[in-house]
């Protein structure tokens, strides 16, 4: 009797637990990446967690002794990994006209080869190839990175860039603002070649008023304090601060409205009257405002030395065809025929900019690293540009961890994407970059990528280098 209670029991329990089984089955997720270091860029900490990414979004981060009711077939050991939310350039153009609309889209594969997971497009020519880019890869059927555009940008008459939104009085200003909203363009890209002050500042106010966000050049023909008032979200470009920084921007901007001197030639003028002061007043309102500054640091370095450094032999030409390449001649013959006065005050100006950014993040000023890379800025090239960007900003005094913030972290905050990206944390897309060893010992620790996460499809080194080797020229004759 006794046997046949105890057997009995247990024929129970197992039923019990079958049942249990049966009603609480353990969830199948796309992918799990064990014990990775999982770097905190709000706080700089490091802690080792596992990721549970199903439907392109991180599900749950846990520890490997928990038992959870997960489980997949797809499991990645990052064990002496560092994990990151995949890189942001914040700061690219697609442009170039028609001809190199092949060329522009090349460069899809190299983003995402580099860990660049999301771009921002600060204005071109090639709009309606860009939205079809951005569906196909949100359908994905085609790879490439998340694109947030500006499409085209708002200038004034005759602007400088092909496919620019020419504004001359209020009407233009909405109807040009009113074809970016039906575009669904995500932000309002201004440029200072010909338009007047009084209207950027008319175009801001009018996107403000709608809701709309803006970044731009600003005209030296206003002053810096004038564009905050108006309510820009993100300025481009260090040149624009410096002017805010300066002793006698209001003499030099009555110089430059009168045409007594231009844009270049104000250049030493604005760095020899900066004024630490006035500079930390100027920090202070564009971070009260909440204004993201975006440097452009690199850039900055390789055109300051076109004049005297060979790029002939640069690795990264492979991926850019001869039509592409010689949109690079403008900038690479202005920087030969120029003066050495000129020369020598581009190259001071690189180190002003450099010891300007520094100050911006010490202040609590929001950063944003771009690259500016796109046909016409001189061998910056997409991808491994923004790498080089964040070199720039740590030799500038910034540390690791506060150049990380300036990708991914700083603009998802920028565009208001931050419920979704920004960071490693459960709900928000699983957007990743795994990197062999920590950025935070060395920051060219950011270009050793062990693999790339892009919504759940996993990229390895191996296969990183494939899409590496399939943009290169001599596999696009024909595209």
């Amino acid at each position: 009797m006794y046997i046949f209670l105890k057997n009995s029991s247990i024929l129970v329990l197992s039923l019990f637990v079958l049942t249990s089984c049966r009603e609480n089955p353990k969830e199948m997720v796309d992918l799990i990446i064990q014990s990775g270091n999982i770097i905190n860029l709000e706080t700089g900490k490091i802690e080792q967690k596992d990721i549970y990414i199903s439907n392109g979004r991180i599900k749950y981060l846990g520890y490997s002794e928990e038992s959870l009711p997960y489980y997949s077939n797809k499991v990645k050991d990052a064990q002496n990994k560092y994990i990151l939310p995949g890189f942001w350039d914040n700061h690219v153009h697609f442009r170039g006209g028609d001809s190199l609309i092949a060329s522009n889209k090349n460069f899809l594969k190299l983003f995402i080869a580099n860990g660049i997971t999301t771009v921002r497009d600060a204005g071109g020519d090639l709009t309606p190839s860009v939205m079809q880019w951005r569906k196909a890869i949100s359908e994905e059927t085609l790879l490439g990175p998340e694109i947030y555009t500006s499409g085209p940008k708002i200038d004034g008459l005759n602007a400088t860039w092909a496919g620019s939104l020419e504004v001359e009085n209020d009407l233009e200003i909405k109807k040009a603002l009113d074809s970016l909203i039906a575009l669904k363009t995500d932000f309002i890209k201004l440029y200072d070649s010909k338009i007047s002050g009084e209207l950027y500042l008319k175009t801001i106010k009018e996107a403000e008023s709608r809701g709309l966000l803006t970044s731009g050049h600003m005209p030296f023909t206003v002053k810096l304090d004038e564009t905050m008032d108006a309510g820009i979200d993100a300025i481009e470009h260090l040149y624009y601060v410096m002017k805010g920084c300066s002793s006698l921007e209001t003499k030099i901007t009555k110089q430059l409205q009168d045409n007594q001197i231009g844009f270049w030639e104000a250049m030493p003028l604005l760095k020899e009257s900066y004024d630490n002061n006035i500079a930390q007043r100027t920090f202070m309102s564009l971070k009260t405002n909440h204004i993201f500054v975006v440097p452009t640091l690199h850039i900055g370095g390789v055109l300051s030395h076109l004049d005297e450094v060979n790029h002939k032999h640069d690795s990264y030409l492979k991926y850019l065809d001869d039509a592409f390449i010689k949109t690079y001649e403008g900038r690479i013959n202005s920087a030969v025929k120029a003066t050495e006065e000129s020369k020598r005050e581009r190259k001071e100006l690189d180190v002003f900019f450099g010891k300007l950014t520094n100050s911006l993040n010490s202040a609590g000023v929001g950063l944003l690293a771009g690259s500016d890379c796109g046909a016409y800025n001189s061998y910056v090239y997409p991808g491994i540009s923004l790498h080089k960007e964040l070199e720039a900003m740590v030799v500038a005094g910034i540390s690791p961890i506060e150049a990380l913030r300036t990708s991914a972290y700083n603009g998802s905050k920028f565009l208001k994407k931050d419920d979704d990206y920004g960071s490693v944390t459960e709900g928000k897309i699983s957007d990743l970059v795994i990197l062999a060893e920590n950025p935070l010992d060395n920051i060219s620790n950011t270009q050793k990528i062990d693999f790339v996460i892009k919504r759940g499809a996993i990229f390895s080194s191996k296969e990183l280098l494939v899409l590496l080797k399939e943009v290169e020229i001599e596999k696009n004759l024909n595209p």
